[in-house]
């Protein structure tokens, strides 16, 4: 396979002009740019909305941060009963979620299999595949995508005692999930979805002692004895490395990454597809995400954080990042006039089709 679109271009974004000897004006953090956006947007469209105890950036009611097309829908399929039932995001009533981001852009497309195809062809750069149900929605229609999906069991360790997986919550939870046929065989997609987080400060350890003479236990203590064993290849999806262990991987988005790609490894291992990746997606505006925050790694010479862990994996093809403006500008180029979906995104998102040129 070759490299993927999204990771064979670059984003430019429209250089910015000034008048000759004047100083050179520095753009605002991409976090702050997009609030001030969303304020802005929220400002015009609802101005008479209900705020979560006066904060003017948060809701009474996360359904207000969600589009009218999938408000009420996300809401009935997160709390469906067994199993199936997913937790919310602790912030999912602030415009800068991005659970609800996610929501946003791809719920929509659990039920439209021709433009999900198009997306997951622009993300692999194949020709749009058969896309596979991967259940049902809420009103027991078929859906082709997954949201905060842990896999088909408990493939790392994580629950614990005779408790089940829980959906968004204390475990390892994508985004999203696909899932699609291409002339390899059947592929899945596990999806995790960023838009203005960033990360610097270690994971916190939390490990305790429970009594006089036990053992230290919670914290790093549980983090090794999960997954130290599912890490390095043939087991998991690292490339043999003596010089590396899972303390390096302490830190975030390093954590994460490694969390996703196991959880890959694993579906693919227990044949839940032939072939199963990560796909990451973020605006190529925050930049302060590709940070390097593992002391180890930058010690190696890591300079991107998503272009370094693509190098640790056994098999880098298992992991593809691109940015949003590039995988959604061409979608919503295509859309035709009128689409309440695009028209929704374009104008709530405006980065993602604001003086790029793809």
């Amino acid at each position: 396979m070759k490299a993927p679109v999204c990771q064979a271009r670059t984003v430019e974004r429209s250089p910015m002009t000034k008048a000759p000897g004047s100083p050179r004006k520095e753009r605002p953090r991409f976090p702050t740019a997009e609030l001030k956006r969303q304020l802005s947007y929220f400002d015009a469209t609802a101005p008479d909305r209900t705020t979560f105890r006066g904060v003017a950036y948060r809701f009474a009611e996360r359904a207000a941060n969600l589009a009218p097309a999938i408000a009420d829908k996300a809401e009935r399929y997160f709390r469906r009963d067994g199993p199936n039932a997913i937790t919310w995001h602790q912030h999912s009533n602030h415009m800068l979620s991005s659970q609800s981001c996610c929501l946003n852009f791809l719920m929509p497309l659990a039920e439209d299999p021709t433009r999900l195809s198009a997306m997951v062809g622009y993300a692999l750069d194949i020709d749009p595949p058969e896309m596979l149900e991967v259940e049902r929605g809420p009103d027991g229609e078929p859906w082709y995508i997954g949201f905060e999906w842990v896999g088909t069991r408990d493939y790392l360790n994580e629950v614990r005692g005779k408790g089940n997986l829980q959906r968004g919550a204390n475990c390892t939870s994508a985004d999203a999930f696909m899932r699609f046929k291409t002339p390899s065989g059947i592929e899945g997609l596990l999806v995790e979805w960023k838009y203005t987080e960033s990360y610097g400060a270690p994971l916190r350890d939390g490990s305790r002692i429970k009594g006089g003479d036990a053992a230290p236990s919670g914290g790093h203590v549980t983090r090794r004895a999960r997954y130290k064993d599912l890490m390095f290849a043939p087991n998991g999806p690292l490339r043999t490395d003596p010089n590396l262990s899972i303390d390096d991987f302490f830190y975030e988005p390093f954590y994460q990454l490694l969390r996703q790609q196991m959880l890959a490894h694993q579906m693919e291992k227990n044949g839940d597809a032939d072939i199963v990746r990560v796909l990451h997606i973020s605006p190529s505006g925050n930049r302060k995400l590709h940070a390097v925050t593992s002391p180890k790694f930058a010690k190696l010479g890591a300079i991107d954080a998503f272009e370094f862990f693509r190098s640790l994996l056994a098999k880098p093809d298992r992991f593809v990042s691109c940015t949003t403006e590039v995988l959604f500008g061409n979608l919503l180029a295509e859309a035709p006039a009128g689409d309440k979906w695009a028209a929704y995104i374009k104008e709530r998102y405006a980065f993602v089709t604001d003086g790029i040129s793809i």
